[in-house]
């Protein structure tokens, strides 16, 4: 896992020390630079195959110039496919010689988490890629005469100074997310998954192209029996924990809550590991999934450690931690995954995850109902109905609750227009109060691709499944995990993002997914062929904060010193007096959803302070 950073006629080999000070935490054990015709590229390695001089970037192979950031955990096996050798381990090497083999189309090939700049100097072509899910962050700026491409925004912004995009910040405010390849900036784009970038080095000129798109994988259903799926999913969930156990030469370790996600990665990752290290989250104001956790660990033998969060400094370690982000970030479960990624990298580097069963295998509640309705199309006396049903109850406070299950699911029923239906049953932030916003979002990509998304012949489930994967997972989850991992020079490693599950879970029956009302059916009977019992009917809870209560106790008096100050960022975009009366609990709103909006105003204000 490592930082890199390039630029494209623009030298900032001055800033050279800069740039490697603020990637530093993305790699830590090398900095290095190289400088080719027009090109600079910049490279941190975090030290994790081939640990001596066969892994060292920038790598340069028959004119072929790369920076890469991930992992390929197939490399090995693709060098024997296409007999290729090296005297190099280091998949950096396998990428060079199978791009001399097969060019850009090599992508097809690769199970990783990666994004590169590859710059090939006989043809005057550089290369930008990302892995199918979008695991590995790439930003790119570009204002039609110089370009630059960074791991992180934090850097791109001190060497580029690119200005503020009112618009996308109008955007994130509404969504509560920077949506795919928006940013902050003018003149920045995130580049999204699948996709790769290839620029004329000679003119500038630069085309997008989609090399991947999961959406294939929902237009080609299976046609195999529940047995069979089952028995495929466990074979393919064994073959990706295995490479990314192999793809290391270092001891990897594995994050453990009480879930069976992160339970069946563990106890694969146990049978095939000498001694592997687990670790589990214990938080003040949270369910504690310590005891379930234990139980997978005593049973595979792990060497396990329990981190507890106290958040007894969190007023003063809050700034810092939404700072790393580089961009307004108001998920909050950044918080414990943050102090839990400290915590594992005093023990290891390198640490699997149960990232994407949910968004892939149906993990949340909300996926339930659209599983037997299709809410994207029902009708106009559906939404009359409901809308007029929640206007007579009262508001839900209790986010677990049955009826607070039952309040969200007529509210958003009540929604035709497919993009506030969406939102109200995702992330749910100013849904509902779009009259308080002086200036509109637009929100035209996320519209646009919902429409989309909409007009497919494929369920309802499938289409929200579809669109999480592509927002909440893209634009929310991996950024949340990549940032809270790399920021403690932590390597985070995704078993259910590999490329034959990408491949093979989309085109699973709905009803192994979500039958009746059981979430991550297929999944929950897999558990049973690894995982004490209790686990496996757990509900779905991930690192569940106490928002609420933080915004009226530990995290006022800085939430209030922020956003009750003169020359805000947020005024030019919302309403203050509507911001104040959310924080004298003056609009009729949930306790959780108005702890929401205040904390997503917050980060963005975090995030504008420190510009200045």
């Amino acid at each position: 896992m490592c930082g890199i950073f390039g630029t494209l006629n623009h030298k900032v080999s001055p800033q050279r020390a800069e740039i490697f000070d603020g990637l530093f935490h993305r790699g830590p054990d090398e900095q290095a630079s190289i400088s080719c015709d027009n090109t600079e590229l910049f490279h941190t390695r975090l030290a994790i195959q081939d640990l001596g001089l066969g892994g060292k970037q920038p790598m340069e192979y028959n004119g072929l110039y790369l920076v890469f950031n991930g992992e390929i955990y197939n490399h090995l096996e693709l060098r024997d496919k296409y007999g290729l050798k090296s005297e190099s381990n280091s998949d950096t090497r396998t990428i060079l010689l199978l791009f001399e083999l097969l060019g850009i189309r090599m992508l097809d090939d690769f199970d990783g988490m990666f994004a590169f700049a590859l710059y090939d100097s006989r043809n005057h072509s550089l290369y930008l890629a990302r892995d199918r899910a979008g695991k590995k962050p790439l930003y790119v700026y570009n204002d039609g005469k110089k370009l630059a491409f960074s791991s992180e925004l934090n850097i791109l912004y001190r060497v580029m100074k690119p200005q503020i995009n009112y618009e996308s910040v109008a955007d994130y405010l509404y969504l509560g997310y920077y949506y795919r390849k928006a940013t902050p900036y003018i003149h920045v784009k995130e580049l999204e998954n699948g996709h790769y970038l290839k620029v004329d080095t000679t003119t500038g000129h630069s085309t997008d192209i989609q090399w991947y798109s999961i959406e294939n994988s929902y237009n080609k259903k299976h046609n195999i029996s529940y047995h069979e799926a089952l028995d495929q999913l466990d074979h393919k969930l064994n073959i990706a924990v295995k490479r990314r156990l192999d793809s290391s030469d270092l001891d990897v370790g594995s994050f453990l809550s009480g879930g069976i996600d992160s339970g069946l990665v563990t106890a694969i990752a146990a049978a095939n590991s000498r001694s592997l290290k687990t670790f589990t989250v214990r938080m003040e104001g949270a369910y504690d999934e310590s005891s379930l956790a234990q139980k997978v660990s005593e049973r595979y033998g792990t060497d396990h450690t329990v981190v507890d969060i106290s958040f007894s400094d969190l007023q003063n370690e809050i700034e810092e931690l939404l700072i790393n982000y580089g961009e307004p970030f108001c998920d909050n479960s950044a918080i414990p995954s943050y102090y839990v990624a400290k915590a594992a990298k005093k023990h290891i580097t390198v640490v699997l995850n149960g990232d994407g069963a949910d968004e892939l295998f149906g993990g949340y509640r909300r996926y339930v109902p659209f599983r037997h309705f299709d809410f994207f199309k029902s009708s106009s006396i559906t939404h009359l109905a409901a809308k007029t049903l929640i206007k007579f109850l009262p508001v839900a406070n209790e986010k677990k609750s049955r009826y607070n299950y039952m309040y969200r699911l007529l509210k958003f029923a009540g929604f035709s227009d497919p993009l506030k239906l969406y939102s109200s049953a995702s992330s749910d932030i100013f849904v509902g109060f779009e009259n308080q916003f002086i200036y509109r979002p637009a929100l035209h990509d996320i519209t646009q691709n919902l429409t989309g998304v909409n007009n497919l012949s494929v369920s309802s489930l499938d289409k929200l499944l579809l669109m999480d994967f592509q927002t909440i997972l893209f634009s929310g989850l991996l950024p949340k995990m990549d940032i809270a991992t790399m920021a403690n020079s932590l390597e985070g490693r995704s078993p259910f993002l590999s490329k034959e599950l990408l491949e093979f879970a989309p085109g699973l029956d709905e009803s192994y997914k979500i039958n009746s009302i059981t979430t991550k059916y297929i999944l929950r009977d897999l558990a049973k062929r690894y995982l004490p019992a209790e686990l496996i009917q757990q509900p779905k809870r991930g690192f569940e904060v106490p928002l609420k209560q933080w915004v009226d106790t530990s995290l006022k008096e800085i939430i209030e010193s922020y956003l009750l100050s003169s020359n805000t960022l947020y005024e030019k975009i919302i309403k203050k007096d509507f911001i104040k009366a959310l924080l004298t609990k003056k609009v009729p709103v949930s306790a959780e959803k108005r702890a929401k909006m205040i904390f997503c105003v917050f980060a963005l204000e975090v995030w504008y302070k420190n510009l200045q």
